[in-house]
């Protein structure tokens, strides 16, 4: 299983937590099962090793009575089914979710043979039945995982019925049935649990690992585009050496040449086209604000918030930016215009206005110690009982937290998607890949606490959604303006 999906048609609970119809469409979840064929032909190898070794000791060493021969033909057979691959696959390759299930499945049939030769459940290696299961729940999909803990736990109810008897060096060792029994039960137990808390774990750390990567995405995607205005500026400048040089050979032609010159109208249109050049350039060069000094200029508090809200802005839903001056200071901070500030503080500017009914109110606060920014809105705000888990990635949030979960605009950057949102009569515009998992929030929260923030989920005293954001002033202030190159 290499995808997930998730229903397209919205679920009650769409409609009637948060008021908002979210399109739930499949996402592409990155695939799974990529088990190298090099790591897990190597393990083979150590497989083949110390099963031949420990058979040949027990025979040789310790003189049991074994059933050598068919013994090491299981062996030849695990030796035989790993050199093929290695002889006509590169060892570089990648097997697919089901590829590596098949080899694992293979490899645990083999071990069982091997152990029904030499004792079943009485054998203490009969434990390593459980380690394809340990690794299929690590590296592989949920189907995978069902699959090879239902093959274990058959082999082991297989081997403890039917096994020849474990070498013994004066006769035949036998356990209690009652207590094969248990020992069947407590593996099969075990390859049950080991398959599901690893498997949670792992699926836990791949999908933090996915968000993260999601995150990261976002914040260099806009320094990337932030970037561009600063070599726009700097090949305004660049150019404007060479032009002048060309605009004053190009008059000096049309000055020189006599009017019936067939060159005369070529020189004249290389003077009109290079002025025309030269406007182009200096309306670039006007805009320094918007290109060099982008995400490192320092800004007071309240233009910052306008600036990060601007784009998301309605007609419909008034933005209201409050100061609340504390420890004798009434100049408002003032903020870096740093990708993760803007980027951060934008989500959730855009998660409020899109879903207020008439108002946002953001307040700003400062003391001598910490700046605080507090971003409420006039909506349904959270789900009480899901407070606590705003911020995780990856979570079914279009029905559970009534659309304040959607991704926004920096998960649809990160994930490749389109802008789209609700319209004001609650219906999805568009695909929103990612945004019913939660992953713009997680993307907001770890930006601005890149930014030195800590980010706090509430509801405010009117019922509506309230986010609290709180910078210490060492880490936002004491940064001089500077240059995209410095």
């Amino acid at each position: 299983m290499t995808t997930d999906s998730l229903p397209d048609s919205p679920t009650p609970a769409d409609k009637e937590v948060g008021g908002r119809r979210s399109a739930r469409r499949a996402m592409p979840r990155p695939a799974r099962g990529r088990v190298r064929l090099q790591t897990l032909l190597a393990i083979r190898w150590v497989a083949v090793a110390g099963q031949a070794g420990s058979l040949l000791f027990v025979d040789l060493a310790l003189d049991y009575p074994i059933p050598l021969l068919p013994a090491i033909l299981v062996v030849m057979a695990l030796a035989l089914a790993t050199l093929v691959p290695q002889l006509r696959r590169k060892s570089s390759a990648r097997l697919t979710d089901r590829e590596s299930a098949l080899y694992f499945a293979f490899d645990m049939v083999q071990l069982s043979v091997l152990l029904a030769l030499t004792g079943g459940l009485h054998n203490p290696f009969s434990l390593l039945l459980l380690a394809p299961v340990t690794v299929s729940a690590a590296a592989l999909s949920y189907r995978s995982t069902l699959g090879l803990t239902a093959l274990a736990i058959t082999c082991i109810n297989v081997l403890a019925l039917f096994h020849l008897p474990l070498p013994w060096p004066e006769q035949s060792f036998a356990l209690p049935p009652v207590f094969v029994l248990g020992l069947a039960i407590a593996l099969g137990l075990a390859a049950v649990f080991i398959s599901i808390y690893v498997f949670k774990v792992a699926e836990e750390s791949r999908r933090v690992a996915d968000a993260l990567m999601a995150a990261q995405s976002a914040l260099d995607r806009e320094q990337r585009i932030s970037s561009v205005g600063a070599l726009a500026a700097a090949a305004a400048h660049e150019l404007g050496s060479p032009l002048g040089t060309i605009s004053l050979i190009a008059k000096e032609l049309t000055r020189d040449l006599p009017a019936d010159s067939p060159y005369r109208a070529d020189a004249e249109l290389l003077l009109s086209q290079a002025e025309r050049c030269r406007h182009i350039l200096a309306e670039i060069a006007a805009r320094p604000e918007q290109s060099s000094k982008d995400h490192f200029h320092l800004l007071p508090a309240p233009l910052l918030i306008e600036l990060a809200a601007e784009p998301f802005l309605r007609p419909s839903v008034a933005l209201r930016v409050e100061t609340l001056a504390g420890g004798g200071e009434q100049e408002p901070p003032l903020l870096p215009r740093r990708p993760e500030i803007m980027h951060g503080l934008g989500n959730l500017l855009q998660n409020a206005i899109e879903f207020a009914r008439e108002e946002v109110r953001v307040a700003i606060s400062w003391n001598r110690s910490e700046i605080s920014i507090v971003i409420s809105d006039d909506g349904r705000g959270f789900p009480p009982d899901l407070l606590d888990r705003l911020g995780d990635p990856y979570v079914s949030a279009s029905a559970a937290y009534g659309g304040k979960l959607t991704g926004r605009k920096l998960a649809n950057r990160a994930l490749g998607g389109r802008k789209a949102g609700a319209s004001q009569n609650g219906e999805a515009t568009a695909d929103r890949p990612g945004d019913h998992m939660g992953l713009g929030i997680f993307i907001a929260q770890n930006l601005l606490e890149r930014a030195g923030g800590t980010v706090f989920f509430s509801n405010n005293s009117f019922g509506g959604a309230e986010v609290r954001v709180v910078w210490p002033r060492s880490a936002v202030e004491g940064e001089a303006p500077q240059s995209p190159e410095g």
